[in-house]
């Protein structure tokens, strides 16, 4: 009986060891692989991934990893995106980083911060031209975020101070 016993606790490690070995694999697999990150040339090809849905309120956050204040504010988007699952509400974080830096530090960046809001590169250097389609009262500086829902449309340059400040900045355009 001492034998089964051994080998019965034998197998037991085996197989916790095999899914333990399994599920790190499947883990770190995930994480290797690059993530894809939609980049848009343009204004024009990015306007519609948040214009698509009156039911919809769009939380359009604009900023880049060079950015301190945006890194800073960062996790209280990747709060907001994780309270408003299974509502109608979509978090896009717009970066602005340099297209020659996309791999090298955006990508890096999101998974080393575990990003898991939707994130998409906007690359148009014309930014004359579509600074003011989003606030006429932007100047350019980052962060910046636009949240639009219908057609109520309510926008912030700088940074949030917390979560309670973001949300209730949501709020400000459902009502």
């Amino acid at each position: 009986m001492g034998n089964l016993t051994l080998i019965q606790c034998r197998f037991s490690r085996t197989r916790s060891w095999l899914l333990l070995v399994g599920w790190l694999f499947a883990l770190s697999a995930g994480f290797s692989q690059t993530q894809e990150v939609p980049v848009y040339p343009s204004f024009d090809a990015l306007q519609p991934v948040f214009s698509s849905g009156a039911d919809t309120t769009y939380v359009i956050n604009f900023w880049a990893t060079w950015c301190k204040p945006c890194v800073k504010e960062l996790p209280y988007f990747e709060e907001a995106y994780e309270s408003y699952q299974g509502q109608p509400v979509r978090i896009i974080l717009v970066s602005l980083d340099f297209p020659n830096q996309i791999e090298s530090r955006l990508l890096p960046f999101i998974r080393e911060k575990g990003l898991r809001s939707d994130v998409v590169v906007l690359t148009d250097p014309d930014a004359n031209a579509w600074i003011p389609r989003i606030a006429e009262e932007w100047s350019g500086a980052i962060p910046a975020t636009l949240v639009v829902n219908g057609t109520n449309r309510v926008f912030r340059e700088g940074d949030f101070e917390s979560l309670a400040d973001l949300r209730e900045f949501i709020r400000s355009c459902n009502n």
